[in-house]
Parts: structure tokens; C-alpha cells; sequence
């Protein structure tokens, strides 16, 4: 069959690759003038495949005050005059339940693990250089509630099969990872998980384009998706300004684009944007100072991922729109924690600031498959929120699967 991948982020090229793989002929359409360009080009780098989490979890009813209030907050929710985000955030906080919670963390588990076995797949068979190690992770949790909260979510994971994490002191993380000695005081300990990697996704995302074209498939890109046509309940074009696509199959990977697409054939999809950003730093000529083992700062939310010779900061989750503006307060607030969380960084030359809007559903679980009332042909691949890049392949083989059936 012939299929139409609209977005060229992670998720779309992981699912264009899968799907080649499987035997179609692929087509990938995106606005941009090259791949990854969208949330994926800088994100987090961390390929997160143990503690898993969702965001939509019950210890979200008491940070709310801050979420709303605070000016400084990590998280932040300012209310616009969209019904969109409205209904979204209320379906959100339906779905802040323990139970709920649970069912969200067994299945993100099973996905991550499907994850993981293709893109390894992936790395045997293209040999990409994306700087692709695996060092481990540590989440630094600030008090002992929160380890007792953290220890919860281990025995949680450890009974429905996940990968193998412990808590540790901060004296034993500092021994996992030297570079975190001078932060030691601020934390009371972390989840360790020895299995966690970390990659380029931006270099994934070149290394799948190259392999997609080099075996076949069409990469349109600057050519942005105006509108869907439909004809007899099945979708029979994607329209551009330079014309229309046909395709057997249309997969709709767009991220926080996909409303946009699907709501003129009255679909609504509940995804809406988890604004991040990140700094990216070359830290060659201080290899001692910046980590190894890829770290999560919990309380700042705030991620360092060591990307070859460069590190990887992310940080922030903001539901204040579709705006990629990056504010200077956010790059000096992802410079102050590096500096603080690991001093010897450099953090005064180039820092290349990014903004990406990560495509998040209510309850934290991607959509992949037909939308029940749309199109026959109509596929959705989105609503990874800030776990694209770990689940990318994992819905990719959701897909491949459906289609087969």
C-alpha cells in the first residue's frame, strides 16, 4: 500500500520507517525545509524507557496554587481564550487519579518496552552515528516524601515487569556520578535506573530521512498540509499549496498541529502543546565537570542529557499556547541550574536556546490508530507528550500492526 506520513518529527519518521520496513511504499510531507525540526530536533535527548510516570497523576491537586500562581513555577498553566485548552485542561485533571494513574503507567511500560526493542533494531540496522550510549539515570527527588512517593512508583513498575531501578542516597548517586558532588546537599536522594540511554534525536530523525530515501521513499518537505479531502468517508488527498497527495493511507503525525487538520472533519483529538526548552552546551574542554549518567532535577524539572561532546538541558512544562517565542527568563532560568547542579559547566558562551511544543494527551498515553467516528483510512500517531522520542517506535509498531489487521 501506498501511505502518506504528514509530520517528519520522530514519531512520523519512526513510523515511516517501521512502515517501509513492513513493505509500503511511504511518502513523508512536512512544512519545515528539513527533518526533526519540530519538538524533536532539541529535546531532553533522554530515552526514558523505565520510570515512566505520567504527568497526569494525583500528587498534581496539591501543586496547584503554584501552577497557577507562581510566576517562577516550572510548571505553569495561564488560562487563553480557547475552549480547547479549557476542555483539555479539565479532562486532565479528571484523570489526576491513583487508579487511573496506574492503568496510564502499565500500559506507557508495555509501549516503552516495544519502544526499545525497535529502536535498537533500528541502531543494528542503519549503524547511525547519533551519539547513542547508555549511562543510566538518576531522578533527584528533594525530600523524603518525595522518596517515599518515588518508592511507591518503583514497586508500582517492579509488579508490572518494568526494567530493574532502586532508590539511592545522595551519597550513593554522587558515586554513580561524580559530577553531582557540589549539588549533594540540595537533595535527599534519587531513583537510579542503570538501563536508561540517552541519543541526538535530531540526528535520529537525519539518520531515518537518509535511510527512507536511500530504500525508496518520497521526503517532501516545505510543504505544509492545508487541508484533508474527503470523498465517499475515506480520505483521498492531503492538499498543499503545491497540490494534492493521494495515498492509500494517511497517517497524521503533526504533533500539536493535528487539531488543526482534523477538527474541519469534526474530530477532536485531545492534544494540546506542553511548551518545553532546552540549551544545548559544548562541554569537550570540561569532561570531568558535566555528567556521564543522564539526570532528572525533579524539583526544577529540569533534565541533563550528555550528547557526545555537548549536554543537553530541558526543562519546563508550560500550557500557555501554540507560541514558540523563547523569553530570555527561561534561558537564564536553565542557566542557573546548570550552574548550580553542576558547577563546573560552562554556561556563559553559546548555549543554542530551543522551544519545542510537545503534542500531550489528558492522560498522558499517545493516540496511535483510526479516530472512532473518522475516516477509514485516517491513521493518528501523536499525543507523546514529553516521551516522543522514548515511545516513538513503539507506536510506530502499533501502526505497522493495525494496518496489517
Amino acid at each position: 500500500m501506498h501511505i502518506c506520513v504528514l509530520g517528519a518529527g520522530i514519531t512520523g519518521l519512526a513510523a515511516a520507517y517501521s512502515l517501509q520496513q513492513d513493505g509500503h511504499q511511504v511518502t513523508v510531507v512536512d512544512q519545515a525545509s528539513a527533518p526533526g525540526q519540530g519538538a524533536s530536533g532539541g529535546n531532553g535527548a533522554q530515552l526514558s524507557y523505565a520510570y515512566v510516570q505520567p504527568l497526569a497523576d494525583p500528587a498534581i491537586w496539591g501543586q496547584l496554587p503554584k501552577l497557577l500562581l507562581a510566576a517562577d513555577s516550572p510548571l505553569q498553566f495561564r488560562l487563553q481564550a480557547d475552549p480547547h485548552q479549557w476542555r483539555w485542561g479539565l479532562q486532565f485533571l479528571a484523570a489526576c487519579r491513583r487508579a487511573r494513574s496506574e492503568r496510564s503507567t502499565a500500559w506507557l511500560l508495555d509501549l516503552a518496552a516495544r519502544s526499545r526493542q525497535g529502536f535498537e533494531q533500528m541502531l543494528a540496522d542503519l549503524r547511525p552515528d547519533v551519539d547513542h550510549h547508555s549511562p543510566g539515570k538518576l531522578v533527584l527527588l528533594p525530600s523524603a516524601a518525595g522518596l517515599d512517593v518515588a518508592q511507591a512508583q518503583i514497586d508500582l513498575q517492579a509488579r508490572l515487569g518494568g526494567p530493574a531501578q532502586r532508590l539511592v542516597s545522595a551519597a550513593e548517586s554522587v558515586a554513580i556520578e561524580p559530577a553531582l558532588a557540589a549539588y549533594q546537599s540540595q537533595y535527599a536522594g534519587a531513583v537510579y535506573t542503570p538501563s536508561e540511554s540517552a541519543a541526538d534525536c535530531l540526528k535520529v530523525c537525519q539518520a531515518l530521512a537518509q535511510a527512507l530515501t536511500q530504500r525508496g521513499a518520497e521526503l517532501r518537505y516545505d510543504t505544509p498540509i492545508e487541508r484533508l479531502e474527503l470523498v465517499g468517508g475515506q480520505v483521498v488527498a492531503a492538499h498543499s499549496a503545491h497540490g494534492p497527495l493521494r495515498a492509500d493511507h494517511f497517517v497524521v503525525a503533526l504533533g500539536s498541529d493535528t487539531l488543526r487538520l482534523c477538527q474541519p472533519l469534526g474530530l477532536r483529538p485531545p492534544v494540546y502543546p506542553l511548551k518545553g526548552y532546552s540549551l544545548t552546551l559544548d562541554v569537550g574542554a570540561a569532561p570531568d565537570r558535566a555528567p556521564q549518567v543522564s539526570v532528572t532535577d525533579s524539583a526544577r524539572k529540569v533534565v541533563f542529557a550528555r550528547i557526545g561532546q555537548r549536554l543537553r538541558v530541558a526543562g519546563m512544562v508550560e500550557l500557555t499556547g501554540y507560541g514558540r517565542d523563547i523569553p530570555p527568563s527561561r534561558v537564564d532560568t536553565l542557566r542557573r541550574a546548570t550552574a548550580e547542579v553542576f558547577p563546573g559547566c560552562p554556561t556563559e558562551g553559546e548555549v543554542r536556546p530551543w522551544s519545542g511544543l510537545r503534542p500531550a494527551t489528558p492522560s498522558g498515553l499517545p493516540i496511535t490508530g483510526r479516530v472512532r467516528g473518522g475516516p477509514g483510512n485516517l491513521w493518528l500517531n501523536t499525543g507523546h507528550g514529553a516521551l516522543g522520542f522514548t515511545l516513538a517506535f513503539g507506536t510506530a509498531a502499533a501502526l505497522v500492526q493495525a494496518l496489517r489487521t
